[in-house]
């Protein structure tokens, strides 16, 4: 018998996240070593399940089967294709940083404070949202899926309702009970898509008989499995839904500015750039691999009310004046863009999708990052307590314009390829929607370059005129990040050569083609 190396590295984290909550109290400095060193151990098998991945061979591969619930039919079924394998790295990558940018965020507060933050539980609580993300990334069995994909909700619940951002502009009572409605309503949205999905869920199990996404989409592919238009419409809306919420498109969205808005940027980075990829992967793994047709039905709503998300998040983000909701209504724009590349149904524009779910991860975690260091040397989230930031601390500065550069997709750096290729791919098949589209390309600059201009230049306010410049370790959070922007950006064949027949298999699961272009015959 093989090594389970997929049920490896999700279980590391796991086994870790115990192994951290259960270090003595006084050991805070212990259990931050102790998970920084598990995340890296997790990244070495990330790594390794990245090498070992051939991109020309199985559909699913490095897979594992075994009977769980058999009355039920079912089985605890891992595998990973081209898509899952690069969120899967991704994930484990982003990890280790969110670790070190939040070294001190758990830390005990001032004396005589009224909250108690167990530091030992905020680290154990991210390596155990690592461990439920990646085995999500993993499932191919429906049922196991959806068990982690609503288990992360309680983690997550704890980490911004319990470790909230401590710059808060009314005070520490008004940031107690901002922090709790935040984690109050992202638990309540993704519960409700959860239950939706549940349904949806024992209703597939009705029509299909098991629960293994294989054999259900072998089924369907061989015709000996033909469900009901109707009954196909319904399942697909079910599962849609919860992902819809997760990922989050319009109008599911509004609990991610509070969510990130209230969590610590490590935190924040965690929701945005981790948790919600779980949300548009399921859209490209279950809803079009299961449910073909209906996809295809559902298909120009869906792309509507992504490019409602492009814009409208991106011109709340031009009016906002905390940097944290800002960022956090630039990736509701964002996520926009991955959905319509989903389901503009071409190979470029669900490549440029998988891409953009890597580069978006990596980009905002640049971003939010820095913001956070930022915000935790003034204690303020408010774009107006800043100005003239870039002559007291140059390098913060310096990487603070290369990540809002990255959010703007400029030319050269990673997110610049997944926005073209995902434009490219929509104006192929719906021209009128992906010229819409471009509009949230010159809103981003507005709100990047307006955010830039009003922190980091113009005269030194005299809160700021101490600030100190990044610390080492600091720097070593966010130099690797620029320097994955700045390489993917300038050669993104590794993820391009890796996503791509995967998703040459999902067009092939919904039976599309790449639409030709139209060329006069030459006279």
């Amino acid at each position: 018998m093989s090594f389970p190396l997929l049920t490896a590295t999700a279980a590391l984290p796991a086994i870790g996240a115990v192994v951290t909550a259960a270090v003595p109290a006084a050991r805070r400095t212990a259990a931050k070593w102790l998970a920084l060193l598990v995340s890296l151990a997790t990244l070495a098998l990330a790594i390794t399940v990245l090498v070992r991945f051939d991109p020309d061979g199985d559909r699913y591969q490095l897979t594992e089967s075994h009977s769980w619930i058999a009355d039920f039919g079912v089985r605890y079924e891992l595998g990973v294709d081209g898509i899952g394998v690069s969120l899967l790295a991704l994930t484990a990558l982003l990890i280790p940083f969110i670790i070190l940018a939040g070294w001190h965020d758990a830390d005990p507060l001032e004396t005589g404070s009224k909250r108690w933050r167990p530091t030992q539980g905020f680290f154990a609580l991210i390596l155990a949202v690592e461990a439920m993300v990646i085995i999500s990334f993993e499932a191919t069995d429906v049922f196991l899926f959806y068990i982690f994909f609503e288990a992360m909700l309680i983690p997550m619940y704890f980490l911004i309702g319990g470790f909230g951002d401590r710059a808060h502009e009314h005070g520490e009572e008004a940031a107690s009970t901002q922090r709790s409605y935040a984690a109050v309503k992202f638990l309540l949205y993704n519960l409700v898509g959860g239950l939706i999905m549940l349904a949806a869920v024992i209703g597939l199990y009705v029509v299909a008989g098991n629960f293994s996404l294989q054999e259900i989409a072998e089924a369907r592919a061989n015709g000996s499995l033909d469900m009901a238009t109707n009954t196909e419409r319904w399942l697909f809306l079910g599962f849609f839904f919860a992902f819809a919420v997760k990922a989050p498109l319009w109008p599911l969205h509004t609990w991610l500015p509070n969510a990130m808005g209230e969590a610590t940027a490590p935190v924040a980075v965690l929701i945005t750039a981790v948790v919600d990829k779980v949300g548009t992967f399921a859209m490209l793994r279950f809803c079009l691999q299961l449910f073909p047709e209906a996809s295809k039905w559902a298909t120009p709503v869906i792309l509507v009310l992504a490019l409602i998300s492009i814009v409208y998040g991106a011109l709340l983000a031009v009016g906002q004046r905390d940097i944290k909701r800002l960022v956090a209504y630039a990736s509701i724009s964002h996520f926009g863009f991955i959905i319509m590349g989903i389901f503009a149904m071409t190979s470029q524009g669900q490549s440029g999708a998988t891409l953009y779910m890597v580069n978006h991860g990596i980009s905002t975690a640049a971003l939010m990052l820095v913001a956070g260091f930022l915000i935790s040397r003034r204690g303020s989230r408010l774009i107006a307590d800043y100005g003239g930031v870039q002559k007291v601390a140059p390098v913060l500065a310096g990487t603070f314009l290369i990540g809002g550069l990255a959010t703007l997709s400029l030319p050269g750096l990673a997110p610049f390829v997944s926005e073209f290729l995902v434009l490219v791919g929509t104006f192929s098949r719906y021209p009128v929607i992906g010229i819409i589209a471009t509009f949230g390309i010159v809103l981003a600059a507005l709100y990047t370059l307006v955010l830039y201009q009003r922190t980091m230049t113009g005269p030194v306010k005299a809160e700021v005129s101490a600030m100190p410049d990044l610390r080492v370790r600091e720097l070593v959070v966010v130099a690797p990040l620029i320097v994955l922007l700045i390489f993917l950006g300038v050669y993104p064949k590794p993820v391009t050569d890796i996503v791509n027949p995967a998703v040459k298999s999902t067009l092939s699961d919904v039976q599309k083609k790449d639409p030709q272009p139209e060329v006069e015959a030459a006279k």
